[in-house]
This record gives C-alpha cells, structure tokens and sequence, in this order.
C-alpha cells in the first residue's frame, strides 16, 4: 500500500467522489465532514477499502479546500459538477403529510395555545409552526389562545402575553384571530350550567382524600346523583364565592370504570382564592376557575377548531375533553400528536428556568437569557427564524420524542447565516505590533463578505500597529505571516517588543510563503469589546479589541467573527457587547 495520497493510482478518482459528496455535506450542514464523506467514498467504491489510509488523506485535503469555500462558491462548484438536483434534493425542505379527514370538514382551522406563564421554547414552536403552516397550506383559519385559568399554580407573567406574541411575529407566524381565556368566563360559566342541565357535571363536596378513596373503589361520591335542582343551586353557591379553596368542584361525570382514574369525574372547575391569588387580567373578580381541559375543550368547538396539534402527553385529555363534547353533541376535531422536542445542551422546562431565576437573582441576563431553550433566548444567542423553520420542519409531523442536536442547529444556522452576516475582526488576549517598512499614512479596505454584497469599511492608518491575538505571534514567531486582507509580514521580537517585517503584498506572495492567514486589528481603529460564549449554565465573558465599525452596526445584527464563529450584536454603546452563537 501506497505511503501517500500522491502516489496512491486511485487519487483522482477518489478526490471526484470526495469532493461530490464533500460539496453535498457542507451545503446540508453548513460545513463538510470528513467522517460522512469517508463513509459516502467507500460506499460507493467499497473496493478501495485496503486503501483506507489513502483514501482518508484524500478526503481530508478535498474537504478542508471545500470548508474554505463560501456558500455560493459551493453552490457554483455544485453546479458545475452537475450536481444541482441533488443539491436542490438536499436543500429543499420537507413536505408535511396532508392532515386527517379534510375533505369531512370542509375547511381547515388550527390553533396555538400557550400558556403565558412563561415565554415559550422550542418545543412550543413546534406546534405553533406545523399549526400556523397547515392553515396557510389549506388556505383556512390560524387562532392564537391564551390559555391563562389558573392564576394560582400557573400564574400568569404580565410580559408573557406581548412577549410570546413577538416571539411568534418573529418565526413568521401571523395569527387571524386571537383570545384570552380569561376574558371569556361568562361563556364557560354558561357551558357548566347547560352540563349540570344536561346531567354531565355535577358540583363535588368532597375533601380530595375522600373522593380519591371512591375512585379508587370505583365508586360514585355521595354528590354525583343530586338532583339537578341542588347540583344547580350548589353551582351558584360557588360562583358567588360561598365556598373555600379546596371545598367545592365541578366534575364531568365520566366513566367510573374507565381503567385511568385520572379520566374518572375529572375536575372542570375549582375555587381559587384571587384575592391572594390575584389574575394580572381580571384581578379578583372570579374565584371559580375552569381547568386546562374544560376551558380548552370549549373553545375548540366555538372557534370552530377542527384540526389540533400537540405533545403526545395531551393525549389522556383527548378522552377527557371527549365526554364534554359527547354531552353537548359537538363534533370532536381531528387531533394530530407530537413528540416531545429537547434541545441538547439546554433547559427548556419553564419550572426549571424559573427555579434558576428565582434560586441565583442576579446571575442571569432576564427570561431570554442565552443559556436557555426559549426562542427568545435562541433569538438573543444569534439562531434565526429560519434556522428554527427548517429544524422544526426536518423533524416532521411525528409522534415520536425528539432530540435536536445543538451542532446540527448550528449547521442549519451557519448555512442560511453565512451569505448574509459581515464578516468583522475581534482579537482576544490582544498583543500590539508595530509593522516595519510599511509606507504611511496607509489605507486599507475591506470588504465585509469575499463574495455577498455587504459593502466595505474602510482604515487609514497612520502609526502602522495593529493587534493581533498573541498566541498567533507566539506560534509563528519567526514566521511570514498574511495579515488578512492587508499585508504579509515576518513576526520579530526585539529587546522585548513585538514587531513585524514587511515582506510583501499580495495574497500569491504570502502562498509563496506558505504563510498562514491570521485576522487583526487597527490599532487606532479599535475598540474594546465583550464577547459573552456560553458553556452550559456559565457564561464565559472574553474580553478583547474589534475593529471600530462595529459601532456601525445594528443591536440584534449577526455578524461573522473571522477565525471565532457567528455572533449577535446586543449593543455598541458604550462597550460594544456581542454573544457567540457558534462556529
């Protein structure tokens, strides 16, 4: 077997394959890899397996030259290789199945019901995108809901209602209609007397601990078979506040031999106390308050719901919520399950965040703290809408749970970012060098992207130094380095000052040289910058010099940070503050 990759008879062959497969990598991903293009070569040519040693250099070279390639320069090269259906194969995102029993309904309407307890995360963006989808795709109806009904347990956040909103204008969803079911007691109230009418509910005195001995025994409570007239009078009794917390509910009369107790005469409304427990919307002018599954269930039939999409947890609700229907004569609509979505690496449960919150005051940046799982936070890290689009839209209408991946994340970022994002310079651990032989004064311009239209910025310098990271001096020390789109220098330490030789111009000069490209800045162009990287629940803070127009940009823009990664801007003034999003 051949020592290496120029000897190797099967190079040319080898780099045809490597680079097909390397340009499909990387325009999926967002960079190329050389494990699944390894695999893609051998698979295609399993008789090349003896020379897997070959093989490996060849694809390490053909992937490294694609990784540093832009996004169009991929795509070009994809083009000309022939290569452009299955590039459009493996862009072209995912088509949902058609929903259930359309054509039964007539018309497609959906909803998304958050919770306003907390701000919603990427597992809530999955229901809310598949549902405002469906409805665009079908040309039907879209309903935002509220659902806000247990100010004690679940108390409603203030900020949550318009901060979800915006956080769902932000992933490109518009709503057609939108509630709050707080505002809409009187209506469950009246649904709740025509049940006790109908011989569907009636109200429960007792305690807890008793009625869960019944069920358990799978035996009606003394309550259950009141004349309606009692059930009725009792019914107001509660409504006018006559009774405690935990003294009266209202229960669905249900099967009582159903095998889940939980199904058994399930609780539709209970008394809290709003006066400690005041609603941020009604205040304290109700204290009986209709269970997720009651208020839900109601609304689904009088907004004329006919499709639902959730987290297959919901589906013991399904049942429950089925006995109201069944008493009132309504139509159930078509419930499709999902499954649950974790984000590696992230907290996405709100009682954890608020537990974090609440347990270390002061060490998180607020609800949409970077280290967290909410689309407010992945919005404040640097992720875009369509970034979250097309994850969602990779894992589909499935029931199955679901864990995604923070680097394909990354990957799907990277790939839409990269053609839209500046390209500036930040240093870390900044060391000055002053350049020798270069003529002053001295101006140099830089475009903000090697191929997208972003335009320039432009420096004149007049002292010649610049900052450069010192690692980079230290390993090339002695070295002819390319400052990028600058100059190419040698790296010299005299009496000890770092300095830098002048020694050429242009970029085959420095390939000449075999000089490494390293990034800089102006030192009398420069500002002092914070960049915050998260590590799990650290926030690592790296202080360093980036060039002077990132005081240009916009809070909330993202950048490309030469050599670093993709960062969002969170403010310029007074010290420009950036958070690292990723490679």
């Amino acid at each position: 077997m051949s020592g290496g990759s120029q000897q190797f008879p099967h190079a040319d062959e080898v780099r045809r394959l490597a680079l097909k497969h390397a340009l499909l990598n990387a325009l999926r991903y967002g960079r190329a890899k050389e494990g699944p293009v390894i695999s893609k070569v051998l698979g295609e040519r399993p008789d090349l397996r003896p020379f897997a040693r070959d093989v490996v250099a060849v694809v390490r070279e053909v992937v490294a030259m694609v990784n540093s390639m832009s996004r169009e320069e991929m795509r070009s090269k994809a083009e000309e290789l022939g290569l452009a259906e299955e590039r459009r194969t493996v862009e072209r995102r995912r088509e949902l199945p058609p929903l259930p029993n359309v054509d039964k309904w007539g018309y497609v309407k959906t909803r998304f019901a958050p919770n306003p307890d907390f701000l919603i995360h990427l597992g809530n963006a999955r229901p809310a995108l598949l549902s405002h989808i469906y409805a665009r795709m079908y040309k039907g109806g879209f309903v935002l809901r509220f659902e806000d009904t247990d100010p004690r347990i679940k108390t409603p956040i203030p900020e949550a209602y318009q901060r979800i909103r915006e956080d769902l204008r932000w992933l490109g969803i518009s709503w057609d209609e939108e509630y709050v079911q707080s505002m809409r007691m009187e209506l469950y109230y009246d649904v709740a007397r025509k049940l006790i009418e109908k011989g569907g509910a009636y109200v429960d005195l007792c305690t807890a601990e008793e009625f869960r001995k019944f069920r358990s025994e799978r035996r009606a409570c003394p309550h259950r078979d009141r004349p309606i007239e009692e059930q009725l009078e009792l019914w107001d009794k509660m409504i006018e506040g006559h009774f405690g917390e935990g003294e009266a509910v209202l229960r669905i009369k249900t099967d009582l031999a159903h095998p889940d107790p939980s199904v058994i005469d399930w609780v539709a409304f209970r008394v809290i106390d709003t006066d400690k427990h005041p609603h941020p919307v009604t205040g304290s002018r109700y204290v009986v308050w209709p269970t997720y599954n009651f208020a839900a269930a109601v609304d689904d039939h009088f907004m004329g719901i006919t499709h639902i999409l959730r987290g297959r947890e919901h589906a013991v609700n399904t049942v429950k919520q089925s006995f109201i229907y069944m008493y009132m004569g309504w139509r159930y609509p078509e419930v499709v399950n999902l499954g649950r979505v974790n984000l590696e690496g992230f907290i996405l449960s709100k009682s954890r965040i608020k537990e974090l919150l609440t347990k270390y005051p002061g060490r998180f940046l607020g609800l949409d703290d970077p280290r967290f799982g909410t689309i407010a936070s992945l919005r404040r890290r640097g992720i875009l809408p369509d970034t979250i689009r097309e994850v969602i839209l990779e894992l589909g209408v499935k029931s199955s749970d679901a864990t995604v991946s923070w680097d394909n994340v990354a990957a799907v970022n990277r790939r839409i970012a990269d053609s839209r994002s500046k390209r500036l310079m930040f240093v870390k651990e900044p060391l000055e060098v002053c350049i020798e032989g270069i003529e002053l004064p001295f101006k140099v311009s830089i475009p903000y992207h090697p191929s997208a239209d972003l335009g320039e910025r432009s420096y004149v310098m007049t002292n010649g130094c610049v900052y450069v990271e010192k690692r980079d001096f230290e390993n090339n020390k002695g070295q002819v380095v390319r400052l990028m789109s600058f100059i190419n220098v040698r790296f010299e330490e005299r009496s000890g000052r770092a300095v830098a030789k002048l020694v050429g111009y242009t970029v085959d000069e420095a390939r000449r040289y075999g000089a490494p490209i390293i990034h800089w800045v102006p030192k009398e162009h420069s500002v002092r910058a914070r960049l915050y990287v998260v590590e799990g629940l650290r926030l690592r803070r790296v202080v360093g010099m980036a060039e002077s127009s990132v005081k240009e940009l916009n809070s909330g823009e993202i950048i490309q940070l030469v050599r670093l990664g993709f960062a969002r801007v969170e403010r310029t003034k007074p010290v420009p503050l950036l958070i690292y999003a990723h490679p």
